[in-house]
């Protein structure tokens, strides 16, 4: 959490008011989760045009432009090179997946048998895989997809 903060103001300074809300998501935000040491860090901005216009300051922060990697309408950045610390994920604030990030999270974080389960399939996946990114991150999307949709009905929150 303290590399979180850390961090998030670094960004706040860079993004000034393209920001509208920095959140702490990924597996390190769930308390008692297996995690890599990786902070997974989703801002909500008004302009994915301007955060394109921060790629240089990003950059002198450490962090890579990749565009939007494989997901529409996000901006995507990595921090670490190969031994990746950060990753940063920004939305405009009414994509879906800010809503989605945010249930799934919050919704660990209120039922620790569900955080429990999905740690416990995170730490076999890594040992049946090993440095095998795409087939371990194949090997979570069931469960994933299933918390999401629990998550939706448990959270009037974001919907």
């Amino acid at each position: 959490m303290e590399q979180f903060k850390t961090e998030e103001k670094l960004l706040k300074e860079i993004f000034g008011k393209v920001a509208v809300n920095i959140h702490h998501i990924g597996s390190t935000a769930i308390p008692s989760i297996k995690a890599k040491p990786i902070i997974d860090i989703l801002i909500e901005v008004t302009s994915l045009s301007e955060v394109d216009q921060l790629n240089q300051k990003l950059g002198k922060l450490g962090y890579e432009a990749k565009g939007e990697n494989g997901i529409a309408e996000r901006r995507y950045f990595q921090k670490g090179g190969i031994k990746r610390s950060h990753h940063l994920h920004c939305f405009l604030s009414d994509h879906t997946e800010v809503k989605r990030h945010l249930n799934f999270r919050d919704y660990l974080i209120a039922n620790p048998e569900k955080a429990g389960e999905y740690s416990d399939l995170k730490h076999r996946l890594s040992l049946e895989h090993g440095g095998d990114r795409e087939a371990y991150l194949k090997g979570k999307e069931p469960l994933i997809k299933q918390f999401d949709k629990e998550a939706e009905i448990w959270s009037p929150k974001y919907n």
